[in-house]
């Protein structure tokens, strides 16, 4: 009881004044918020941290003072400056039977030190003395330090005292005892390994705060072996359904829905422990609905819960009634105008997908609209999901709004990636060569040479090989629709060199196989190709090959060949360029010519 009133008097002193500190500490958080630069912040900082040195190298300095300092050095290292000067003196403070100076000490260690620091050994006897304290609020400070400084080699020094604090009698201690086992077992899970049994046990806790404590290292264990814990789905369901129904105290509200996050918590375990079980996913039907019914939408927390309770419904065992409540609300998350709800509806369903496509589609176009959200994280993640959502009735829809959003945005990795998957998609549901073209014509003039070269290959490949059914008919109209697409094309300024090498290639195989266009008139054009991207020696080649290729079919044809005044200027020039390969073409296209 006195330590009690000690803290209040602490608290009351610190609405009056700073919780007690002095003028010159309060004058020094004034002046650093004051600070017009960097520069001056660092001249108060470094004033401040000699006057710490000299002040803390006096004699006998009072247990108040000594505080302050240590709360001045907290606020130095705050601001990126080293106090490891100090550090000691903090460590000393610990070892302090004054509860608000040893919470102090303890703060101002759990702040300053890593779990592998050497002043931790000095730490460790404190801290097992203080976990068999009389004083709850002692075993608590204690607790509270042992999950932030105790490290792989200390555990064993205090793991059977935090294991005794399981039966503590007050449910703070508990908790903290749980939440201090669960942070052994993130360090080092050899060493708890055999005290799992206690998160079971205090699953039945009588408090919901030591209960709502031991859904998160049971969350974990869960993560990495399911068929351990199939037995506790009975026992979730029942929690879960007690929270839902509001039977925990109302002290766990929290904007009038009973303890969401022991809800959502509840909700992802069932996730876990439902995934491809049908026998125990039909446990969990009731509850889950009856969350979906009487969850309250109006509210943040309220959609969160919504939100997982959607995204259990997507991992556990398939029930249509589930799906249908949960495509209801990703119907009202699209159709709100909060971007953080479509967000979450886009990601929903993106997960339903998997399960029930058909809901996809009836959101189809709500869905599309959100790639015209000014929000960059919103259409990032719709763009996502339209991915999964293509197929050969939407392509073109989908693939269209891909290339638009595309154009929109400046960021060239992301450019890359979407272009990728549009090639991806185009291959995949493409449901005429034609479009293919088309849409690989699009990508090309708009992604530039961040499309990969393999595209490249696979546009000629599809090209030379056509529609693979044996009709020629066929095969000659989307040569001859290439060609036509590429002669307009190729007039365009900053032509990307991928796509040129692509046209250069198409004009020189296909330019003049149906009669429409005279070799003169290719040729010419391939001319104004090498020309206009004179410093791009792979274009250039292409293009001189194209050339050779024309002419050695119009020669095959028995037809006389006349070489233009442009033609030859480009092999009189590439006949002496410093790159042998160049060189190499021009030699080979004169001697086709003779």
């Amino acid at each position: 009881m006195e330590q009690l009133k000690t803290i209040g008097r602490e608290l009351a002193m610190g609405s009056q004044g700073g919780f007690g500190q002095s003028k010159e500490f309060l004058d020094l958080v004034k002046s650093i918020g004051e600070a017009r630069s960097k520069a001056e912040e660092e001249r108060i900082v470094l004033h401040e941290i000699e006057t710490l040195k000299r002040r803390l190298s006096e004699p006998d300095i009072p247990k108040r003072k000594m505080k302050e300092y240590i709360i001045r050095l907290v606020y130095v290292e705050m601001l990126g400056h080293d106090a490891s000067f100090a550090y000691i003196h903090a460590v000393k403070m610990t070892h302090d039977d004054n509860l608000v100076l040893k919470r102090t000490g303890y703060l101002a260690v759990s702040l300053f030190l890593n779990d592998d620091h050497d002043l931790i050994i000095l730490i460790v006897n404190t801290i097992q003395k203080d976990l068999r304290s009389d004083n709850y609020l002692v075993v608590c400070t204690a607790l509270n330090a042992v999950c932030k400084l105790i490290n792989d080699e200390t555990v064993p020094a205090v793991l059977p005292q935090v294991v005794d604090l399981l039966a503590h009698q007050k449910e703070a201690v508990r908790k903290k005892a749980i939440m201090a086992l669960h942070r052994f077992y993130q360090k080092s899970p050899s060493s708890v390994s055999h005290l799992v049994s206690n998160f079971r046990k205090r699953l039945c806790d009588n408090d919901p705060g030591v209960m709502g404590a031991t859904l998160c290292p049971l969350f974990d264990l869960i993560t990495i072996d399911v068929n351990t814990y199939k037995d506790l789905v009975v026992s979730f369901v029942s929690i879960l359904k007690q929270v839902a129904e509001r039977r925990l105290p109302k002290a766990y509200d929290y904007h009038q829905l009973p303890a969401p996050f022991i809800q959502i918590r509840l909700l992802k375990i069932l996730a876990l422990l439902g995934s491809g079980d049908k026998q125990a996913s039909e446990k969990m039907y009731t509850v889950v609905g009856d969350i979906f019914k009487k969850c309250d939408s109006t509210s943040n927390i309220g959609n969160a819960v919504l939100y997982e309770c959607i995204c259990c419904v997507s991992s556990i065992h398939p029930n249509p009634k589930l799906l249908e409540q949960a495509a209801q609300v990703i119907s009202r998350f699209l159709k709100s105008d909060s971007h953080n709800l479509k967000y979450m509806g886009i990601d929903a369903l993106g997960r339903l997908i998997k399960i029930s496509p058909e809901i996809a589609e009836q959101h189809q176009l709500a869905v599309i609209d959100c790639l015209e959200d000014p929000d960059d994280s919103l259409k990032r993640k719709t763009f996502e999901l339209l991915y999964k959502m293509t197929k050969s009735s939407n392509v073109e829809v989908i693939v269209d709004r891909m290339i638009s959003y595309m154009i929109s945005i400046n960021d060239n990795h992301f450019k890359t990636y979407i272009a990728s998957r549009c090639v991806e998609l185009a291959e995949q549901f493409a449901p005429s060569n034609q479009w293919f073209i088309q849409t690989m014509n699009k990508v090309f003039e708009h992604a530039g040479d961040l499309v990969n070269v393999k595209v490249a290959h696979n546009l000629m490949k599809l090209i030379a090989e056509g529609f693979g059914e044996d009709d020629d008919t066929a095969d000659s109209q989307l040569r001859s629709s290439a060609v036509e697409s590429y002669l307009r094309i190729i007039g365009e300024p900053k032509l990307p060199s991928v796509f040129l090498q692509v046209i250069c290639w198409v004009l020189g195989e296909y330019g003049t196989a149906d009669g429409k266009y005279s070799a003169s008139y290719i040729t010419g054009k391939l001319c104004d190709v090498a020309e206009a991207y004179s410093n791009d020696e792979t274009v250039k080649a292409y293009a001189v090959t194209a050339i050779m290729k024309i002419y050695a079919f119009e020669m095959s044809a028995g037809r006389k060949v006349d070489m233009l005044p442009e033609c030859q200027s480009l092999v009189e020039e590439l006949s002496a360029s410093h790159s042998t390969d160049l060189q190499q073409r021009a030699y080979e296209l004169q001697a086709v010519i003779g």
